[in-house]
């Protein structure tokens, strides 16, 4: 298994299929405030249904250990304090951030300033790791990649007016999504990344759980049938997206990785405007995925890096 996670073409797949999964989850969110009527200014709301979403998710992933591979679903109590801390970070405060911003900006805008948990990965990852240092090479995939990020939202209803609640709650999302990447790679090492994937999300959604539900005022949230299918998806999403990308993430420097996360934005940005009325498609897209594609072609062909465990 570590071999194929580590084969340039299965490295290239698997990321961009876990970028795409994450960029459907901005219209998705949308869409699901308004179907579970949940209000823009409803915080203790958010909450709850990103605790439920996570636990879910979590609870996918672990059931698909018990069953797959038991041994792995054990941990100690160093390592469950190790999780706690991820499931803190990765889950509970990240997605805190995420929930309650996106309900006050577009999916477009959404994907935008949320993509700065990227560019803070591939710039922490420098810092951190003596094997994962910025290049010339690296710095021209940025380049292109931002200017796709751009390019997807150009000429579009976008407007740079900060808000807090809104465009703030999106970069604090990044900036925690930046910590939980160095963070997975620094402490977790020994314990199989679909065990970290399943409890820091149970353990992050108890924490979102703990907090939310008792403001949670009743009727709050009304379950429909579709609502109930578009749940299920977003848990599903999480938890094949995590899973996969831990597994990259163990086996491959998290600066180079992180760049297929330039396809987050460009894909939330397409599919926002198939599935959210008034955010919609022009040419700009096209040449934003032509960006990217650019971007990641460049920061992938140049000399493979060995990561901090000494494989290459």
């Amino acid at each position: 298994m570590q071999k194929f996670l580590q084969m340039k073409w299965s490295v290239i797949l698997i990321a961009v299929f876990c970028s795409l999964l994450w960029g459907s989850a901005f219209p998705l969110l949308k869409v699901s405030y308004e179907e579970f009527q949940i209000a823009a200014d409803d915080i203790a709301a958010k909450i709850v249904f990103a605790g439920l979403r996570f636990l879910l998710a979590g609870m996918i992933v672990l059931t698909f250990l018990l069953i797959s591979n038991l041994k792995h679903l054990y941990i100690t109590k160093k390592q469950l304090g190790i999780l706690a801390i991820l499931g803190l970070v990765q889950t509970a405060l990240q997605y805190f951030f995420f929930y309650n911003g996106l309900a006050h900006v577009t999916g477009m805008q959404g994907a935008i300033l949320n993509s700065s948990g990227t560019f803070l990965t591939v710039l922490l990852a420098h810092y951190f790791y003596v094997n994962d240092k910025m290049s010339t090479r690296k710095a021209l995939g940025l380049l292109a990649g931002f200017l796709g990020i751009i390019a997807a939202n150009w000429g579009q209803d976008f407007t740079f007016q900060f808000t807090f609640m809104g465009e703030g709650f999106m970069i604090l999302s990044g900036l925690t999504s930046a910590f939980a990447t160095i963070l997975a790679k620094e402490l977790a090492k020994g314990i199989h990344p679909f065990a970290i994937t399943g409890w820091q999300f149970c353990l992050g959604a108890l924490f979102l759980l703990i907090i939310g539900l008792p403001q949670l005022d009743e009727n709050a949230m009304i379950f429909t049938p579709f609502g109930w299918g578009l749940f299920i998806y977003s848990a599903l999403l999480s938890a094949v997206a995590f899973a996969l990308w831990y597994s990259l993430l163990k086996y491959n420097p998290a600066g180079e990785i992180s760049m297929y996360k330039f396809i987050v934005p460009v894909s939330g940005s397409i599919l926002s405007t198939i599935f959210i009325p008034g955010e919609n498609l022009t040419p700009a897209v096209l040449i934003a995925l032509a960006l990217v594609a650019m971007g990641i072609i460049i920061v992938n062909t140049g000399k493979k890096e060995v990561n901090r465990d000494g494989q290459g």
